[in-house]
């Protein structure tokens, strides 16, 4: 298990997320209302990446088509089919800096 520097709290205000890129994975991190979370980015539909997608609470859409995922949980809120969860990752905040621990 590896922990990666995701960046700053300052670069992560509430509701926005940012893409991190470690070890061949690409991983989300979102701050819900002072709360930092991590999910893969990927969307198991298509691909498409997350992060590029809108934030609503805890509530992650796909910018392809519209899934909503648990930034919390990495698990699909909703979706016309059933998708494959998201791995979601174990976040740290030291001083002012987010680690993920993948």
């Amino acid at each position: 298990m590896g922990k990666i520097l995701a960046g700053k709290t300052s670069d992560l205000p509430p509701g926005k997320m940012l893409l991190v890129e470690s070890g061949g994975k690409t991983i989300l991190v979102a701050n819900e209302n002072g709360n930092y979370f991590a999910m893969d980015d990927t969307c198991t539909h298509q691909g498409a990446s997350l992060s590029e997608g809108t934030m609503e609470g805890s509530t992650v859409t796909c910018p392809w088509h519209g899934s909503t995922w648990d930034c919390k949980t990495g698990k699909l809120i909703a979706f016309a089919s059933q998708l494959k969860d998201l791995a979601s990752y174990k976040v740290i905040v030291e001083s002012d800096s987010i680690y993920v621990e993948t």
